[in-house]
Protein backbone atom coordinates (compact mmCIF):
# COMPACT_ATOMS: atom_id res chain seq x y z
CA UNK A 1 0.00 0.00 0.00
CA UNK A 2 1.32 3.81 -0.80
CA UNK A 3 0.01 6.60 0.09
CA UNK A 4 0.29 8.43 -3.06
CA UNK A 5 1.31 6.81 -6.91
CA UNK A 6 2.33 9.53 -8.86
CA UNK A 7 1.98 8.63 -13.07
CA UNK A 8 4.48 9.82 -15.80
CA UNK A 9 7.82 10.81 -14.88
CA UNK A 10 8.34 14.12 -16.89
CA UNK A 11 9.06 17.38 -14.98
CA UNK A 12 5.92 17.63 -13.72
CA UNK A 13 5.29 14.61 -12.44
CA UNK A 14 8.57 14.57 -10.57
CA UNK A 15 7.70 18.27 -9.24
CA UNK A 16 4.68 17.09 -7.40
CA UNK A 17 6.89 14.11 -6.14
CA UNK A 18 9.44 16.66 -5.24
CA UNK A 19 6.78 19.00 -3.81
CA UNK A 20 4.73 15.91 -1.99
CA UNK A 21 7.98 14.79 0.19
CA UNK A 22 9.03 18.15 1.13
CA UNK A 23 5.29 18.68 3.13
CA UNK A 24 5.31 15.02 4.15
CA UNK A 25 8.72 13.47 4.36
CA UNK A 26 6.99 10.42 5.87
CA UNK A 27 4.50 9.89 3.21
CA UNK A 28 4.85 6.35 0.93
CA UNK A 29 5.06 7.29 -2.21
CA UNK A 30 5.89 5.86 -5.84
CA UNK A 31 6.55 7.36 -8.69
CA UNK A 32 5.95 5.49 -12.45
CA UNK A 33 7.30 5.52 -15.63
CA UNK A 34 6.29 4.09 -18.46
CA UNK A 35 10.12 4.61 -20.34
CA UNK A 36 13.26 3.10 -19.59
CA UNK A 37 14.02 6.54 -18.71
CA UNK A 38 12.97 10.05 -17.02
CA UNK A 39 11.60 12.92 -19.40
CA UNK A 40 11.44 11.13 -22.66
CA UNK A 41 8.41 13.26 -24.08
CA UNK A 42 7.55 16.38 -23.72
CA UNK A 43 10.26 17.85 -21.09
CA UNK A 44 13.25 16.11 -22.81
CA UNK A 45 12.12 17.21 -26.39
CA UNK A 46 11.38 21.11 -25.39
CA UNK A 47 13.45 23.96 -26.51
CA UNK A 48 14.60 25.01 -23.16
CA UNK A 49 13.67 28.20 -22.18
CA UNK A 50 12.97 29.48 -19.10
CA UNK A 51 9.63 30.98 -20.02
CA UNK A 52 8.75 34.60 -18.17
CA UNK A 53 5.44 34.42 -18.17
CA UNK A 54 4.40 37.73 -21.13
CA UNK A 55 2.38 35.88 -22.82
CA UNK A 56 0.11 34.85 -20.50
CA UNK A 57 -3.66 35.98 -19.78
CA UNK A 58 -2.92 37.63 -16.37
CA UNK A 59 -4.57 36.02 -13.49
CA UNK A 60 -4.96 32.65 -15.53
CA UNK A 61 -3.53 29.31 -13.84
CA UNK A 62 -0.89 29.93 -16.91
CA UNK A 63 0.45 33.50 -15.73
CA UNK A 64 0.58 32.86 -12.04
CA UNK A 65 2.01 29.61 -12.00
CA UNK A 66 4.81 30.89 -14.43
CA UNK A 67 5.29 33.75 -12.45
CA UNK A 68 5.87 31.82 -9.36
CA UNK A 69 7.67 28.81 -11.21
CA UNK A 70 10.17 31.11 -12.82
CA UNK A 71 11.55 32.59 -9.49
CA UNK A 72 11.30 28.63 -7.51
CA UNK A 73 13.28 27.02 -10.95
CA UNK A 74 15.91 30.09 -10.81
CA UNK A 75 16.33 29.30 -6.83
CA UNK A 76 16.19 25.51 -6.93
CA UNK A 77 19.22 25.92 -9.58
CA UNK A 78 21.72 28.18 -7.99
CA UNK A 79 21.13 25.95 -5.11
CA UNK A 80 21.98 22.89 -6.88
CA UNK A 81 24.67 24.28 -9.40
CA UNK A 82 22.60 23.61 -11.93
CA UNK A 83 23.30 25.60 -15.46
CA UNK A 84 20.92 28.54 -16.80
CA UNK A 85 21.49 31.80 -18.37
CA UNK A 86 19.16 34.88 -18.56
CA UNK A 87 19.80 36.09 -21.71
CA UNK A 88 16.84 37.54 -22.94
CA UNK A 89 14.88 37.52 -26.11
CA UNK A 90 13.32 39.67 -28.25
CA UNK A 91 9.74 39.15 -29.43
CA UNK A 92 9.01 41.45 -32.98
CA UNK A 93 6.60 42.59 -35.30
CA UNK A 94 7.45 42.61 -38.97
CA UNK A 95 4.73 44.49 -40.50
CA UNK A 96 1.74 46.81 -39.00
CA UNK A 97 -0.36 44.57 -38.77
CA UNK A 98 1.24 43.03 -35.74
CA UNK A 99 1.54 46.15 -33.64
CA UNK A 100 -1.44 45.83 -31.78
CA UNK A 101 -0.95 42.40 -30.90
CA UNK A 102 2.52 43.56 -29.79
CA UNK A 103 1.01 46.42 -27.69
CA UNK A 104 -1.11 43.83 -25.62
CA UNK A 105 2.02 41.61 -25.27
CA UNK A 106 3.57 44.35 -23.47
CA UNK A 107 -0.05 45.16 -21.20
CA UNK A 108 -0.53 41.16 -20.43
CA UNK A 109 3.54 41.47 -19.11
CA UNK A 110 3.22 44.03 -17.13
CA UNK A 111 0.17 42.99 -15.43
CA UNK A 112 2.08 39.83 -14.93
CA UNK A 113 4.82 41.56 -13.01
CA UNK A 114 7.71 41.35 -15.74
CA UNK A 115 11.16 43.45 -14.63
CA UNK A 116 13.04 45.39 -17.11
CA UNK A 117 10.28 44.46 -19.95
CA UNK A 118 10.45 47.39 -22.66
CA UNK A 119 9.15 48.39 -26.01
CA UNK A 120 12.03 49.36 -28.39
CA UNK A 121 12.64 50.55 -32.13
CA UNK A 122 13.86 48.96 -34.78
CA UNK A 123 16.97 50.98 -34.28
CA UNK A 124 17.17 49.75 -30.67
CA UNK A 125 16.53 46.25 -31.88
CA UNK A 126 19.66 46.21 -34.51
CA UNK A 127 21.98 46.62 -31.74
CA UNK A 128 20.05 43.13 -30.15
CA UNK A 129 19.83 41.35 -33.24
CA UNK A 130 21.20 43.22 -35.82
CA UNK A 131 20.12 40.62 -38.92
CA UNK A 132 16.52 40.51 -37.25
CA UNK A 133 14.14 42.26 -40.25
CA UNK A 134 11.32 44.27 -37.88
CA UNK A 135 9.69 47.80 -37.04
CA UNK A 136 9.08 47.08 -33.88
CA UNK A 137 9.73 44.82 -31.04
CA UNK A 138 9.80 43.67 -27.40
CA UNK A 139 12.92 42.96 -25.29
CA UNK A 140 12.15 40.63 -22.52
CA UNK A 141 15.19 40.39 -20.17
CA UNK A 142 13.45 37.86 -17.87
CA UNK A 143 13.66 34.86 -20.43
CA UNK A 144 16.12 32.31 -20.29
CA UNK A 145 17.71 29.17 -21.16
CA UNK A 146 18.15 25.63 -19.20
CA UNK A 147 18.94 22.00 -19.89
CA UNK A 148 15.71 20.41 -18.00
CA UNK A 149 16.44 17.14 -18.45
CA UNK A 150 18.69 18.10 -15.84
CA UNK A 151 16.90 19.41 -13.84
CA UNK A 152 14.44 16.46 -13.92
CA UNK A 153 17.68 14.36 -12.94
CA UNK A 154 18.26 16.41 -9.68
CA UNK A 155 14.42 15.84 -9.17
CA UNK A 156 14.16 12.60 -9.58
CA UNK A 157 17.60 11.80 -7.00
CA UNK A 158 16.29 14.29 -4.59
CA UNK A 159 12.88 12.26 -4.14
CA UNK A 160 14.87 9.12 -3.95
CA UNK A 161 17.50 10.99 -0.93
CA UNK A 162 13.25 11.72 0.40
CA UNK A 163 12.32 8.04 0.37
CA UNK A 164 10.44 7.95 -2.50
CA UNK A 165 10.13 5.49 -5.04
CA UNK A 166 10.85 5.78 -9.03
CA UNK A 167 10.24 2.80 -11.18
CA UNK A 168 10.96 3.25 -14.85
CA UNK A 169 9.58 0.64 -17.43
CA UNK A 170 6.26 0.18 -15.82
CA UNK A 171 3.38 1.18 -17.86
CA UNK A 172 0.26 1.45 -16.27
CA UNK A 173 -2.37 -0.95 -18.69
CA UNK A 174 -5.31 -1.13 -15.85
CA UNK A 175 -6.74 0.66 -12.21
CA UNK A 176 -9.10 -0.81 -10.73
CA UNK A 177 -11.43 1.38 -7.75
CA UNK A 178 -12.10 -0.09 -4.81
CA UNK A 179 -14.11 1.13 -1.63
CA UNK A 180 -11.01 3.30 -0.21
CA UNK A 181 -8.33 2.76 -2.26
CA UNK A 182 -7.09 1.91 -6.04
CA UNK A 183 -5.51 -0.94 -7.79
CA UNK A 184 -2.89 0.10 -9.73
CA UNK A 185 -2.00 -2.47 -12.41
CA UNK A 186 1.12 -2.17 -14.45
CA UNK A 187 2.70 -4.00 -16.96
CA UNK A 188 4.92 -5.81 -14.46
CA UNK A 189 2.90 -5.85 -10.98
CA UNK A 190 0.34 -4.35 -9.00
CA UNK A 191 -0.13 -2.07 -6.48
CA UNK A 192 -2.57 -0.16 -3.88
CA UNK A 193 -2.78 3.30 -3.31
CA UNK A 194 -4.75 6.23 -1.52
CA UNK A 195 -4.50 8.67 -4.08
CA UNK A 196 -3.09 8.91 -7.71
CA UNK A 197 -2.00 11.93 -9.14
CA UNK A 198 -1.98 11.37 -13.41
CA UNK A 199 1.18 13.57 -14.86
CA UNK A 200 0.86 11.31 -17.82
CA UNK A 201 1.17 13.98 -20.57
CA UNK A 202 0.45 12.12 -24.19
CA UNK A 203 -1.82 9.54 -22.36
CA UNK A 204 -3.46 11.83 -19.46
CA UNK A 205 -7.02 11.54 -21.10
CA UNK A 206 -6.73 8.14 -20.94
CA UNK A 207 -5.21 7.63 -17.64
CA UNK A 208 -7.73 9.73 -16.52
CA UNK A 209 -10.82 7.59 -17.53
CA UNK A 210 -9.07 4.99 -15.62
CA UNK A 211 -9.82 6.57 -12.45
CA UNK A 212 -13.06 6.98 -13.01
CA UNK A 213 -12.80 11.29 -14.20
CA UNK A 214 -15.60 11.78 -16.62
CA UNK A 215 -13.45 14.26 -18.46
CA UNK A 216 -14.86 16.16 -21.62
CA UNK A 217 -11.31 16.42 -24.22
CA UNK A 218 -9.07 14.68 -25.81
CA UNK A 219 -5.39 15.11 -25.88
CA UNK A 220 -4.57 15.81 -29.50
CA UNK A 221 -0.78 15.28 -30.52
CA UNK A 222 0.78 17.81 -32.38
CA UNK A 223 4.57 17.40 -33.80
CA UNK A 224 6.90 20.66 -33.49
CA UNK A 225 9.84 19.96 -35.43
CA UNK A 226 13.20 21.67 -35.26
CA UNK A 227 16.45 22.66 -37.72
CA UNK A 228 19.90 23.03 -36.40
CA UNK A 229 21.31 26.30 -37.66
CA UNK A 230 25.09 25.24 -38.74
CA UNK A 231 27.54 26.32 -36.98
CA UNK A 232 29.13 28.59 -39.52
CA UNK A 233 25.70 31.26 -39.51
CA UNK A 234 25.06 30.97 -35.69
CA UNK A 235 26.65 35.09 -35.70
CA UNK A 236 23.05 35.08 -37.33
CA UNK A 237 21.35 34.85 -33.84
CA UNK A 238 22.52 36.31 -30.83
CA UNK A 239 19.60 34.69 -28.04
CA UNK A 240 16.47 34.32 -28.75
CA UNK A 241 14.59 35.54 -31.53
CA UNK A 242 10.24 35.41 -31.80
CA UNK A 243 7.91 36.43 -33.70
CA UNK A 244 4.25 37.77 -32.18
CA UNK A 245 2.25 34.72 -32.03
CA UNK A 246 -1.17 33.92 -33.74
CA UNK A 247 -3.64 35.19 -30.76
CA UNK A 248 -6.15 32.57 -32.25
CA UNK A 249 -4.24 29.65 -32.10
CA UNK A 250 -2.12 28.35 -28.98
CA UNK A 251 1.50 27.76 -30.67
CA UNK A 252 4.01 30.88 -30.85
CA UNK A 253 5.34 30.21 -34.55
CA UNK A 254 8.68 29.72 -35.53
CA UNK A 255 11.25 31.15 -34.05
CA UNK A 256 15.13 31.10 -33.44
CA UNK A 257 17.00 29.42 -29.72
CA UNK A 258 19.98 29.74 -28.62
CA UNK A 259 20.61 26.54 -26.56
CA UNK A 260 22.58 26.16 -23.19
CA UNK A 261 24.04 23.35 -24.33
CA UNK A 262 25.88 25.05 -27.49
CA UNK A 263 23.79 25.66 -30.73
CA UNK A 264 20.75 27.05 -32.38
CA UNK A 265 18.00 25.71 -33.28
CA UNK A 266 14.48 26.57 -35.67
CA UNK A 267 11.15 26.23 -35.14
CA UNK A 268 8.77 24.61 -34.15
CA UNK A 269 6.28 24.15 -36.72
CA UNK A 270 2.91 22.29 -35.03
CA UNK A 271 1.25 19.84 -36.84
CA UNK A 272 -0.86 17.35 -36.50
CA UNK A 273 0.77 14.09 -35.54
CA UNK A 274 -0.12 10.55 -36.87
CA UNK A 275 0.80 8.92 -33.42
CA UNK A 276 0.84 10.46 -29.94
CA UNK A 277 4.17 9.46 -30.28
CA UNK A 278 4.86 10.49 -33.54
CA UNK A 279 8.14 11.70 -33.52
CA UNK A 280 8.48 11.15 -37.47
CA UNK A 281 6.67 12.62 -40.17
CA UNK A 282 5.01 8.85 -41.19
CA UNK A 283 4.83 7.09 -38.16
CA UNK A 284 1.30 6.29 -37.94
CA UNK A 285 -0.38 4.31 -35.25
CA UNK A 286 -3.86 4.07 -36.99
CA UNK A 287 -5.86 3.46 -33.83
CA UNK A 288 -4.81 6.58 -32.55
CA UNK A 289 -5.28 8.79 -35.77
CA UNK A 290 -9.06 7.22 -35.81
CA UNK A 291 -9.46 8.55 -32.47
CA UNK A 292 -7.63 11.76 -33.30
CA UNK A 293 -9.99 12.28 -36.27
CA UNK A 294 -13.41 11.33 -34.63
CA UNK A 295 -13.54 13.46 -32.12
CA UNK A 296 -15.74 16.52 -32.68
CA UNK A 297 -13.80 18.89 -31.15
CA UNK A 298 -10.80 17.70 -33.61
CA UNK A 299 -12.97 18.70 -36.21
CA UNK A 300 -13.99 21.43 -35.17
CA UNK A 301 -10.85 22.77 -35.27
CA UNK A 302 -9.87 21.44 -38.62
CA UNK A 303 -12.82 23.33 -40.23
CA UNK A 304 -12.14 26.33 -38.19
CA UNK A 305 -8.08 26.05 -38.46
CA UNK A 306 -7.80 23.97 -42.13
CA UNK A 307 -5.78 26.86 -43.86
CA UNK A 308 -3.43 27.23 -41.64
CA UNK A 309 -3.10 23.33 -40.43
CA UNK A 310 -2.62 22.67 -44.63
CA UNK A 311 0.19 25.33 -44.35
CA UNK A 312 2.08 23.90 -41.45
CA UNK A 313 1.94 20.41 -43.23
CA UNK A 314 3.24 21.80 -46.29
CA UNK A 315 6.13 23.50 -44.24
CA UNK A 316 6.76 19.83 -42.17
CA UNK A 317 7.54 18.45 -45.94
CA UNK A 318 9.05 21.62 -47.83
CA UNK A 319 12.21 22.56 -46.47
CA UNK A 320 11.62 25.74 -48.81
CA UNK A 321 8.76 26.17 -47.03
CA UNK A 322 9.94 26.21 -43.32
CA UNK A 323 13.10 28.37 -44.35
CA UNK A 324 10.52 31.02 -46.01
CA UNK A 325 8.58 31.18 -42.77
CA UNK A 326 12.19 31.63 -40.68
CA UNK A 327 13.35 34.42 -43.63
CA UNK A 328 10.07 36.53 -42.10
CA UNK A 329 12.57 37.42 -39.24
CA UNK A 330 15.65 36.64 -40.84
CA UNK A 331 16.03 37.58 -44.48
CA UNK A 332 19.53 35.98 -44.63
CA UNK A 333 19.07 32.54 -43.64
CA UNK A 334 18.82 30.08 -46.50
CA UNK A 335 17.77 26.38 -46.67
CA UNK A 336 21.61 25.28 -47.11
CA UNK A 337 21.95 26.90 -43.68
CA UNK A 338 19.81 24.50 -41.68
CA UNK A 339 20.28 20.68 -41.02
CA UNK A 340 17.87 18.43 -39.64
CA UNK A 341 17.24 18.64 -36.04
CA UNK A 342 15.11 16.67 -33.68
CA UNK A 343 11.22 17.25 -32.91
CA UNK A 344 8.91 16.91 -30.05
CA UNK A 345 5.08 16.31 -29.56
CA UNK A 346 2.85 19.07 -27.48
CA UNK A 347 -0.11 17.37 -25.86
CA UNK A 348 -2.89 19.55 -26.47
CA UNK A 349 -5.72 19.29 -24.61
CA UNK A 350 -9.16 19.92 -26.99
CA UNK A 351 -12.84 20.12 -25.60
CA UNK A 352 -16.00 18.83 -27.61
CA UNK A 353 -16.73 22.20 -28.54
CA UNK A 354 -13.24 22.12 -30.32
CA UNK A 355 -11.93 24.49 -27.73
CA UNK A 356 -8.36 24.09 -27.98
CA UNK A 357 -7.54 24.32 -24.22
CA UNK A 358 -4.77 27.11 -23.50
CA UNK A 359 -4.53 27.18 -19.55
CA UNK A 360 -3.30 24.23 -17.11
CA UNK A 361 -6.23 21.92 -16.61
CA UNK A 362 -6.36 19.62 -13.29
CA UNK A 363 -9.29 17.44 -12.53
CA UNK A 364 -10.43 15.61 -9.29
CA UNK A 365 -12.08 13.28 -8.21
CA UNK A 366 -12.38 10.77 -4.61
CA UNK A 367 -9.53 8.36 -6.25
CA UNK A 368 -7.38 10.95 -8.16
CA UNK A 369 -6.11 13.99 -8.89
CA UNK A 370 -5.15 14.24 -13.42
CA UNK A 371 -3.36 16.97 -14.57
CA UNK A 372 -4.96 17.09 -18.43
CA UNK A 373 -3.47 19.67 -19.99
CA UNK A 374 -0.02 21.22 -19.10
CA UNK A 375 1.50 23.27 -21.81
CA UNK A 376 4.13 25.16 -22.18
CA UNK A 377 5.30 26.72 -19.75
CA UNK A 378 4.80 23.42 -17.88
CA UNK A 379 8.79 22.74 -17.57
CA UNK A 380 9.42 26.55 -16.28
CA UNK A 381 6.38 26.35 -13.51
CA UNK A 382 7.11 22.57 -12.59
CA UNK A 383 7.78 23.81 -9.54
CA UNK A 384 4.73 25.35 -8.93
CA UNK A 385 2.54 23.47 -10.47
CA UNK A 386 3.94 20.87 -8.36
CA UNK A 387 3.33 23.05 -5.04
CA UNK A 388 -0.28 23.39 -5.78
CA UNK A 389 -0.95 19.99 -6.60
CA UNK A 390 1.21 18.82 -3.53
CA UNK A 391 -1.53 21.29 -1.14
CA UNK A 392 -4.38 19.84 -3.05
CA UNK A 393 -3.22 15.77 -2.00
CA UNK A 394 -1.83 16.78 1.48
CA UNK A 395 -5.21 17.73 2.62
CA UNK A 396 -7.01 14.70 1.45
CA UNK A 397 -4.35 12.21 2.94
Amino acid sequence: MHDVIVVGGGIVGLATALKLLEKKPDIKLLLLEKEDKLSAHQTGNNSGVIHSGIYYKPGSLKAVNCRKGYRMLLDFCDTHGIKYELCGKVIVATDQRQLAALDTLYERGIQNGLQGLKRISKEELAQIEPHVAAISALQVPETGIIDYKEVSAKYAEIIQQKGGEIHTSEKVVNITLQKESLVVESSKRKYECKLLVNCSGLYSDKVAKMTGQQIDVKIIPFRGEYFKVKKEKHYLVNNLIYPVPDPAFPFLGVHFTRMIGGGIEAGPNAVLAFAREGYKKLKINFLELAETLMWPGFQKVAAKYWSTGFGEMYRSFSKSAFTKALQHLIPEIEKDDLEDGGAGIRAQACRRDGTLIDDFLIYENKYAVNVCNAPSPAATSSLAIGDTISDIIVKRI
